[in-house]
């Protein structure tokens, strides 16, 4: 019999999938289509000290092998995520991780301070967020920023703490080991590309933020490489994530070096897309006699 149980950052998880954040809701919605107890974890939707409203609308744009997304984070902030979504979540089986924004390091200490006595099992930062006392620049993209709110969140915070890490850098592992030096638990990565879409016909751009995130297929390869160099540049567990469609692009990913993953964009086109990813991989490890998914890990030769 083969095992998905994995240890992430201490924590046992029952599978390596998850959800990735702002594609499952708090899991509610999807809950009719998804047995909730069958994941890993849900990671839930970004979630900071006070409701945000998000971007004015257009803000999602099909692309091709993706979608482009200019949400801008909308969430019901911490007090009603604590009084409706986390009793919710707790009657399933599955481990529960809240993935945090702000628009300050005080905002995000603020909400893991809040989570500290709630039944969580691990916080994930959203460090792309853009940073109001930088003029707007990510707090993933400075090295700097990333070390020193690492360190902040982990004086606040009673849970593992996992840093979500920004592609739109020079280098990856650069905000990787600035993530450890500050204290992080463990990495998630890759968050969505920076990219742009114009209807040549209005001659208007397709999101009225005019930029959006890229997530989908597309990405995926550059996922890939991303996790596999931060892989060997930090000794801390990575979730990986980034156009996982199938339990093909799971283990690919595993492969180059994460513990887990996160499956997100490929929700809004099968709402049972993390079942169908579980499920490849558990016929994977049978068919391979592999008795440890964890065994997938860094195993490319």
């Amino acid at each position: 019999m083969s095992s998905m149980r994995i240890s992430l950052a201490g924590v046992t998880l029952k599978s390596p999938v998850m959800t990735a954040s702002g594609t499952f809701g708090s899991g509610e919605e999807f809950s009719e289509f998804v047995d909730l107890n069958r994941l890993g974890a849900v990671v839930t939707k970004g979630v900071a000290n006070v409701p945000w409203e998000g971007n004015p609308t257009p803000r999602v744009a099909e692309v091709c092998g993706g979608m482009l997304n200019a949400i801008g984070l909308q969430n019901p902030g911490i007090d009603l995520f604590i009084r409706r979504d986390i009793p919710f979540l707790k009657q399933y089986d599955t481990r529960i991780i809240v993935n945090v924004c702000g628009r300050s390091v005080a905002d995000y200490c603020e909400v893991a301070e809040r989570l500290s006595d709630q039944p969580v099992d691990l916080l994930e930062m959203n460090i792309s967020c853009p940073n109001v006392k930088e003029g707007g620049i990510a707090f993933g993209q400075n090295p700097k920023s990333v070390e020193e709110i690492t360190k902040e969140v982990k004086r606040h915070a009673a849970q593992p703490v996992i840093m979500k890490l920004s592609p739109n850098v020079t280098d990856i592992t650069e905000t990787a080991r600035a993530a450890e030096a500050g204290g992080a638990d463990a990495l998630s990565l890759i968050n969505t590309l920076t990219g742009m879409k114009i209807d040549v016909h209005t001659r208007r751009f397709a999101l009225a933020n005019r930029t959006g995130g890229l997530s989908g297929p597309a990405i995926h390869p550059i996922a890939v490489r991303m996790v596999y160099q931060t892989a060997r540049a930090v000794k801390l567990p990575i979730i990986g994530m980034g156009g996982i469609q199938t339990a093909e692009d799971a283990i690919e990913m595993m492969l180059a070096g994460a513990t887990a993953v996160s499956v997100g964009t490929a929700n809004f086109q099968n709402p049972a897309a993390v079942i169908a990813v579980t499920e490849g991989m558990e016929a994977y490890l049978i068919e391979h006699g592999i008795a440890e998914v964890s065994e997938l890990t860094g195993a490319v030769e």
